[in-house]
């Protein structure tokens, strides 16, 4: 016996083929290589309709509150406090915060894209960072999330519920803005080896905190700095993690004056006879150097998401100026030698942006602490493959460009721009020797764990 459907089932039905129908509508410009593959109508298994849905979100937001803005906030180097609100009271900076949406902080705040808070997963914050990136300034993405994404989610996953409760809300909000607070001048990736002390008053009430961090994004705006510190003995089993707050006295912060990343506030910061209430430790006492230690994969997958994005943007932006400019009577595209050179920034995107989604997708599929075990390795390798590719699609998109993408504005003010901050991602959450390095190390340690005959 045959039996009508229902009206919820022919809904579901009529949904279901409105998805697949949107699936395979172009998105963007159609510029070759300009967006990843099924922006342009092929398919893929990580995405549906309400990644799609973000996406053009995303791409709206890029375009009307931070493309046309991008110049005049690198000249001032500055992120304006009523920007941040602005992204705040849109859930940008929530959707950032994390691989889940933060239901319990981010009361009042809408999510983008119209996506259901439980649905959100860790393609929907990569397509807001990937999307935001097409703003083609990393001082700008640095000044929205370089503290955020970093220096939020180890109150989130580790503080005590008073200090989320305190802290959360208003960083979600824009309304505070907060920082990781882990180099200083002679420890950056030696992270054991750094020398902030924090030391207990005689009533055991306080921590005196005393050092100074360097290259801290974000530290002269921010309201709270997520610190390293120095409560034990030497090497990693003295290290706990700590909230400083801005009023605290002591407690000082200046601009560096450096090559790229112009709005992004990168800071020295002065800790002298700060004193911080015992309430402000994140986590256990000397057992910080694990938090960090878990903290760094979310941070070099960001990096590798900007560092992909902004690379596309210059294969991109050299595939629309060759496409036009013309020399020796023929347009450039024309040339043998500029479509090498666009072939080889294609591949080297394109096999980074596919790596990035299979590593991203362990993400929904493993533990957090099985990831950072088994995934640092990987972790590391593809930070290094993305800002690799950054700087070589910087060097030719400028080979390309010529004199314009030498010079700042105009046609080849993008480039110009980018060149500049490169260097701003090889380095930073560990250079790209150390990666190289670390990321053999990790995945050999992992192997001879699983039994591999080595």
């Amino acid at each position: 016996m045959q039996f009508e459907k229902s009206e919820a089932d022919a809904k579901k039905q009529e949904e279901e083929e409105e998805e697949e129908d949107d699936a395979l509508e172009l998105f963007g410009d159609g510029i070759p290589f300009s967006d990843p593959m099924y922006y342009q109508q092929w398919s893929s298994p990580y995405y549906n309709a309400s990644h799609r849905r973000l996406r053009k979100y995303m791409r709206d937001f890029t375009e009307e509150y931070i493309i046309p803005e991008v110049d005049d906030w690198d000249a001032a180097r500055i992120l304006p406090e009523e920007f941040m609100r602005k992204a705040g009271s849109m859930g940008i900076l929530a959707s950032v915060a994390g691989n889940a949406w933060p239901t319990e902080w981010a009361k009042g705040i809408p999510v983008p894209g119209d996506v259901k808070p439980e649905e959100w997963d860790a393609f929907h914050s990569f397509i807001v960072t990937d999307e935001l990136c097409r703003c083609a300034s990393g001082g700008v993405i640095w000044g929205m999330m370089g503290g955020l994404g970093i220096g939020l989610p180890p109150i989130l996953n580790f503080a005590s519920q008073e200090m989320k409760a305190r802290v959360v809300p208003p960083c979600l909000r824009g309304e505070k803005r907060i920082c990781l607070a882990i180099t200083e001048p002679s420890a950056g990736s030696d992270v054991a080896n750094l020398t902030t002390t924090a030391k207990k008053t005689e009533d055991g009430k306080h921590y005196i905190v005393n050092g100074e961090k360097k290259w801290i994004t974000n530290g002269i705006w921010s309201d709270f700095f997520t610190v390293a510190v120095r409560t034990g003995g030497k090497g990693m089993g003295g290290i706990s993690l700590l909230l400083i707050e801005k009023d605290m006295p002591g407690v000082v912060t200046r601009r560096m004056d450096v090559m790229g990343v112009l709005s992004s506030g990168t800071s020295y910061i002065t800790f002298e006879d700060v004193k911080v209430p015992v309430e402000n430790l994140i986590g256990k006492e000397n057992k910080g150097f694990n938090l960090i230690m878990s903290n760094f994969n979310g941070e070099r997958i960001g990096i590798a998401i900007q560092a992909n994005r902004f690379a596309r943007v210059c294969l991109e932006e050299s595939i629309k100026y060759a496409s036009k400019r013309e020399t020796f009577g023929v347009k450039l595209i024309d040339h043998p030698v500029i479509r090498n050179k666009i072939a080889h920034m294609a591949r080297q995107v394109e096999a980074t942006h596919s790596w990035m989604e299979m590593l991203i997708y362990q993400t929904t599929q493993t533990s957090h602490e099985e990831y950072t075990m088994r995934g640092g390795g990987f972790v590391a390798l593809l930070k290094a493959q993305a800002t690799i590719t950054f700087a070589y699609c910087a060097a030719e998109a400028m080979q390309i460009f010529g004199g314009i993408g030498y010079t700042k504005g105009g046609q080849g003010g993008i480039i110009e721009r980018l060149y500049r901050e490169v260097r701003a991602y090889t380095i930073p959450g560990g250079s790209e020797e150390i990666m190289l390095d670390l990321g053999v190390r990790q995945q050999i340690k992992i192997a001879q764990i699983q039994g591999a005959k080595l």
